[in-house]
């Protein structure tokens, strides 16, 4: 059984790279009669404070030596933290070699994570492995009985709390749950330095997996109200959700989480520099997508595709939102609106929409970056390299006798952008750079194509003039039928069917320009 009773501090070694709350905690610690031990920069600190602290190289009798990189390694040290007091031969030895006990660690490690963040060379990360932290962490956890053991700032307040309600002692219940806490900590440590190596090693898939991740927000529920969930992020600091500030509206939803990733993710196609862009998303998949010569128009566009779908959707904006378009947006009801930034005006008129999130990104992702998506499966996890895939009018292959015109080209690339961000089967329909159909998530292709076709005119919408994006080739001329039937001109897809010949001289016969990517983008 654990040990629940509540322990005196009457020892604390503290050594922390990030100094926050170091001297109040020191000082709170020796009003309780706590004898502090520390090193280098942290003895330094709190001695400046006024703290009264004995170093450890005093107390262990061994110098600090090779620029720091031994300093706690010691018996003393590590005897200290892991001897049992209720075991005879254990207090024997400490007897035996001078070991005093120590009650309380406060360590938190050297920056490795923001010093690869801030790009330094090989060599200034390599140094910023801590060794002592961790080792120090483990034994303490380890020895969670006696010992409590602080690797984060933000729990000083609650364990000096509990000290001065305790007589100067803590409880079993808060040293076990430190303990996991701290071993969490060093396992995230590990992680980022393993996948470090990796990376400077240039392995996309290593060995093992190493994941780390910070709890942002336990939420309400996940998919469903009888599933739990919660939100992390990493370290990878990718504009989105994970960089949102929540500036109004209700607690976030998995779902309303799940769907603004999915949007912002969608409108970040779009180089703000070039057009506004709009996207509305519903379970995750797009309802409408437009640019245009203003955010505003941009948005009434892309509303048009799909008005019934867009009710209670996410919509995100590649530009700062205006107090035009959120005009327009508040016109009907919205569950998150998510942008890199708003207007003051823009936010005053949203105000009244107490319900309504509004999240401002900071920026937009990069579509093209590299990175990674991860999905669990029955005992294991399937990883894969973020689809950061996109052509060039350059690199498309005109398949047909016709060439695709030069709006019609532009409308081609819109489409075949979006129709990354459609689960499959994928079918978008584009005319003047705005969505005027969408079919997706089903079973067949030509099902997809119809069912664009079939809400359009729902939408009140014409098909005729417009272009099609498939995200898979078309296995039989069938799809591409429906396609032309709808009114469609000019066809963008990656071609590689065993039966291309067979489309392109249906393509041929109907007089559409059909262009092949090379490429294809399946989002299941």
């Amino acid at each position: 059984m654990p040990h629940s009773k509540r322990v005196p501090i009457r020892r604390a070694l503290l050594s922390a790279s990030d100094k926050t709350g170091l001297v109040e905690l020191a000082q709170a610690l020796v009003r309780h009669g706590v004898e502090i031990l520390s090193t280098g920069g942290s003895a330094k600190t709190l001695e400046a404070a006024g703290v009264a602290v004995r170093e450890v190289a005093a107390y262990t009798g061994s110098p600090e030596m090779m620029d720091g990189r031994v300093k706690t390694l010691h018996p003393k040290i590590h005897g200290g933290l892991l001897a049992l007091r209720d075991k005879p031969d254990h207090r024997a030895a400490m007897e035996a070699h001078g070991i005093g006990g120590i009650d309380l660690l406060a360590v938190n490690l050297y920056p490795f994570e923001d010093t690869v963040a801030r790009g330094a060379d090989f060599a200034t990360c390599v140094e910023n492995i801590d060794i002592g932290g961790p080792a120090m962490i483990r034994s303490a956890a380890k020895n969670h009985d006696w010992v409590t053991v602080l690797v984060d700032p933000e729990d000083y307040a609650l364990v000096l709390a509990e000290i001065a309600a305790n007589g100067g002692a803590t409880t079993g219940d808060t040293r076990r749950r430190l303990a996991g806490k701290a071993y969490a900590r060093t396992a995230a440590y590990d992680a980022a330095i393993a996948a470090w190596f990796s990376g400077q090693r240039g392995e996309v898939f290593p060995e093992r997996l190493t994941l780390t991740a910070r709890l942002r927000q336990a939420l309400r529920y996940g998919e469903n109200p009888h599933q739990s969930a919660a939100f992390y992020v990493d370290a990878a600091n990718r504009p989105g959700v994970a960089t949102a500030r929540q500036v109004q509206g209700k607690e976030l939803s998995y779902n309303n989480l799940n769907d603004t990733d999915a949007a912002i993710e969608l409108a970040a196609e779009f180089d703000p520099k070039e057009a506004p862009a709009v996207a509305i998303i519903k379970h995750a998949n797009p309802c409408g997508v437009a640019v245009g010569p203003s955010l505003a128009e941009a948005y009434r566009r892309a509303l048009a595709c799909d008005p019934v779908s867009a009710f209670g959707g996410i919509i995100a904006c590649n530009r700062a939102l205006d107090a035009e378009t959120a005009t327009e947006i508040a016109k009907i009801m919205t569950e998150v609106i998510v942008a890199p930034d708003a207007s003051d005006e823009a936010k005053r008129v949203l105000a009244a929409k107490k319900n309504l999130r509004l999240l401002l990104t900071g920026g937009l992702p990069d579509p093209s970056a590299p990175g990674m998506s991860l999905r669990s499966v029955a005992g294991g996890y399937l990883l894969q390299t973020r689809d950061s895939g996109r052509v060039a009018a350059a690199q498309l292959k005109t398949a047909t006798k016709r060439t695709p015109s030069p709006d019609e080209l532009a409308d081609l690339l819109i489409a075949f952008r979006i129709c990354k961000h459609v689960k499959s089967n994928a079918v978008i329909y584009v005319k003047g750079g705005a969505t005027v159909g969408i079919g997706a998530g089903q079973m067949s292709r030509v099902d997809s194509a119809r069912i664009a076709a079939r809400k359009a005119a729902d939408a009140g919408l014409t098909l005729a003039g417009s272009v099609v994006a498939s995200d898979a080739f078309f296995p039989f001329a069938d799809g591409l039928v429906a396609c032309a039937e709808a009114g469609a001109t000019a066809v963008i897809q990656p071609g590689g069917s065993l039966r291309d010949e067979e489309v392109i001289a249906e393509a041929d016969r109907r007089g559409l320009a059909m262009v092949f990517t090379g490429m294809r983008h399946f989002r299941h």
